[in-house]
């Protein structure tokens, strides 16, 4: 039985997770893409992770590669061993991001900017910069970029904020750019959702429960509960799949009725 990605070669950026309680975006998606029939390619700068997230793949032919997506070399590498192993690239899912050291504009140091421009937004630059080629000889190819609705509502830190506001223009951009190539490319816009990053990363740092910052998060969405990655997951399967051959430069918030009430 043919899946909605059957067929299709999809490399998943952040594709390994810190432990938690719950699947990270990454993992979630890898794990639909394979379920619809996607022929993997899993990408984290942590190897072992990548491998966990493999291991819960129904899938023979899923690969990782360890790779830093802050490294434009390595950004090439990876497309190069996608091409060498499968000889196409049909989805870029990046999936990389974080705000730990995010700060106030007064409070926030050059360096700590520079870090989280780097990996939220200039790292999906690289990507897409590497994969563009192949996807426009292909004539075909889905990408999908992972921003926040931070980046359309208040947030008390500068940079996160403003590295996912620069996704949303750069991806609307490369869709305008290569729609006429057959390449679509677009935006998912996560409001708060269960995962380790968000959860577990929070609850070491402030040495709260668990259970304290996800009700504190819970109440926060107008649904009355946080998302999970599954939610973020088949967002994405639609917008990889041919179902969304005639949408590209899309915003598509998955929130729970966040922006409704925040934007």
């Amino acid at each position: 039985m043919s899946g909605r990605l059957t067929g299709k070669v999809a490399i998943i950026t952040g594709a390994g997770q810190q432990p938690g309680a719950t699947p990270g975006n990454g993992r979630a998606t890898a794990i639909r893409f394979a379920q619809e029939g996607a022929t993997c390619v899993l990408v984290d700068v942590n190897a072992g992770w990548a491998h966990e997230t493999r291991a819960m793949l129904d899938s023979d032919d899923a690969i990782v590669i360890a790779a830093d997506v802050t490294d434009e070399a390595a950004c090439q590498g990876i497309m190069q061993q996608t091409l060498d192993q499968f000889g196409r690239i049909d989805v870029l899912h990046s999936n990389v991001g974080m705000s730990k050291g995010d700060r106030a504009t007064p409070d926030l140091d050059t360096e700590t900017w520079d870090r989280l421009m780097t990996l939220n937004l200039k790292s999906m630059f690289m990507l897409c910069k590497a994969a563009l080629p192949t996807m426009r000889a292909q004539g075909s190819g889905s990408i999908i970029t992972i921003s926040s609705t931070a980046s359309k509502a208040m947030r008390p830190t500068v940079a996160y904020k403003t590295s996912k506001g620069a996704i949303n223009t750069f991806t609307q951009h490369v869709a305008a750019e290569n729609a006429r190539h057959g390449v679509r490319a677009n935006v998912i816009l996560p409001g708060l959702i269960n995962t380790p990053m968000a959860i577990e990363r929070r609850a070491q740092e402030s040495g709260r429960p668990r259970e304290d910052i996800q009700a504190e998060r819970d109440a926060l969405v107008p649904m009355g509960y946080m998302g999970d990655a599954w939610d973020v997951a088949n967002a994405a399967v639609f917008l990889a799949s041919d179902e969304a051959k005639y949408i590209t430069g899309v915003l598509l918030p998955v929130d729970g009725g966040l922006l409704l009430k925040r934007g």
